[in-house]
């Protein structure tokens, strides 16, 4: 038993172990550990996070209380989804359906408009809604800082994959970071210490976060940071193909590729094959966002997935909530982007970390 736990014990009920407790014992989010208990069907979340959330709630002693579905006032049954695009990219049309899903628990629509960023045509849109109301998700393809109009803070609101400067609206966003890490500790569990990185395009908050998330994990496991296998992408295959070509003419080639996007490790494999090296025996590869290509690549594509139907689920959550005069809960969410298991990297070897490996 940890001091805190103790010193609740003796604080009287009053201080019973809550959510927030839970995911600090797991090491993991509020919303996974609201999508673990509630049992969420669309929920793509590791079995060891699951085990983790379970064992954390049993070991504080925390019971879910369940309520009967919330209901806003009879004449706000309307939730507005505006997106900037859904056209270029799978991801507002996957956070869409994740909110449709959520509303339809309460017995709530969503609807969907495309805006393009312009204010006026979201005053117009909402104003059309009028009465029915009951709040507005706003999000965006790209994982940017945004810069709300007036109409958004009129209304309850949440942001999806976006964030605004000053934080006063919340917001649910992937956690990219993180994500970095895993994939390419992913590559280092399965024996390659030379790794290199095409990452997506210099300036986005996306390909920011998966630097990042690269170098934590070199460091984690004492492997110096090489600038020069770091390559500069554009999300496309072109740049996977061009980049790798680029990597493997070094004079260390690097013997494991993390592509930022599964669009440019397509490219990757290409230029592999082209050299005549094999996946994973020569050159492993792990992508990120799991597209639907990942799956019939040859091999198919060890990938992370992009959690954008989650944050449609946490997003329609959190604004029925504030809506109904609850607690809107934190003011920033990230979602985990959990490991796809497939063929392009190495049958993992036996790990020192048995709960890293699993992750």
């Amino acid at each position: 038993m940890d001091g805190q736990t103790h010193d609740r014990q003796h604080r009287g009920a009053r201080l019973r172990p809550t959510m927030m407790d839970v995911a600090s014992r797991a090491g993991v989010s509020q919303a996974t550990v609201s999508l673990v208990l509630n049992g969420s069907p669309g929920a793509r979340l590791s079995t060891l996070t699951r085990e983790r959330v379970r064992q954390a709630a049993d070991e504080l002693g925390y019971k879910l209380v369940r309520r009967g579905p919330r209901r806003a006032p009879a004449d706000q049954s309307l939730i507005a989804f505006l997106a900037d695009d859904i056209a270029t990219d799978p991801w507002m049309s996957l956070a869409f359906d994740g909110a449709r899903e959520k509303a339809l628990e309460y017995g709530l629509s969503v609807c969907l408009s495309v805006t393009r960023g312009d204010p006026d045509a979201e005053a117009t849109i909402l104003g059309q809604m009028g009465h029915q109301l009951l709040g507005i998700i706003y999000g965006t393809i790209l994982t940017r800082r945004v810069e709300p109009s007036p109409a958004l803070f009129e209304q309850h609101t949440v942001l999806v994959n976006c964030y605004d400067a000053k934080r006063q609206l919340p917001s649910v966003l992937p956690g990219e970071l993180v994500g970095g890490r895993v994939a390419t500790e992913r590559l280092i569990r399965a024996g390659r210490r030379r790794i290199g990185l095409i990452n997506g395009q210099e300036g986005l908050d996306a390909s920011r976060d998966r630097l990042k998330g690269y170098r934590q994990a070199l460091s984690s496991y004492d492997i110096s940071f090489d600038a020069d296998l770091v390559r500069p992408g554009n999300w496309e295959p072109s740049s996977g193909y061009e980049m790798t070509l680029e990597l493997m003419a070094l004079d260390e080639p690097p013997d494991g590729v993390f592509c930022a996007n599964d669009m440019m490790a397509v490219g990757c494999f290409d230029a592999l094959r082209e050299l005549g090296l094999r996946v994973p025996d020569d050159v492993s590869v792990i992508g990120f966002d799991d597209r639907e290509i990942a799956q019939f690549t040859r091999p198919p594509l060890t990938t992370l997935i992009l959690p954008h139907f989650e944050m449609g689920e946490i997003a329609a959550e959190l604004l029925i909530n504030a809506a109904s005069g609850l607690q809107a809960g934190p003011t920033q969410i990230k979602v985990e982007c959990p490991l796809v298991e497939r063929d392009s990297v190495e049958c993992r070897p036996p790990a020192d970390n048995p709960e890293a490996a699993a992750a």
